[in-house]
């Protein structure tokens, strides 16, 4: 497996692998107001996160079970930031939508303007042809509430290729994930 380039990114988003897609680093935005970077880096693809968050409550006492999960231990916040609370965790989903090669293996990694406010996000991979937008997840490891920014960027993708396609791709297997397109539940 090689680490794709800055070039690789952008032939394949030019294929409808990253849409939208940014081909550059964008670090301002257009009124000149600095954001956290996202689009296409040297190794990899910064991405942003939609203004759909699910925050983690403990209002209803709800258990978190992953085979049964009560969609009461969220609740719902669309806004232009979120604020996770201290020791505490929330969901979001990418702007980007992806479409995987069947010959590429992608893992989401947290950017390190986050890690170091104890903001981190989940590592998490999107296997051949998997498809749809990338729920993510971030925990505030603090003791302090903690702020993520709608359509700025929150994690990094990166891109390895292998010389050979898989045997079986989580299109091939019809994964449980595929297609997502908001923020997604735990699934069994």
């Amino acid at each position: 497996m090689t680490i794709k380039s800055d070039r690789w990114i952008v032939e394949q988003a030019s294929q409808g692998m990253i849409e939208p897609f940014e081909a550059g680093q964008i670090r301002t935005n257009e009124d000149g107001s600095k954001v956290i970077s996202y689009g296409t880096s040297s190794y990899g693809y910064d991405v942003r996160c939609a203004n759909e968050f699910k925050v983690f409550t403990n209002i209803h006492s709800a258990t978190v079970d992953p085979k049964a999960f009560d969609e009461r231990s969220f609740v719902d916040v669309a806004s232009d930031y979120c604020i996770i609370p201290p020791n505490s965790f929330a969901l979001a989903r990418t702007v980007e939508y992806f479409r995987i090669p069947e010959d590429v293996l992608t893992v989401c990694l947290g950017k390190s303007t986050y890690a170091r406010c104890g903001i981190i996000v989940n590592v998490t991979p999107l296997e051949p042809e998997w498809e749809g937008h990338v729920t993510l997840e971030f925990s505030n490891t603090t003791t302090l509430p903690a702020k993520i920014y709608a359509n700025e960027g929150v994690a990094q993708m990166l891109f390895f290729q292998s010389d050979e396609r898989c045997q079986t791709t989580y299109k091939d297997r019809g994964g449980k994930y595929q297609g997502q397109t908001g923020v997604t539940l735990p699934k069994t």
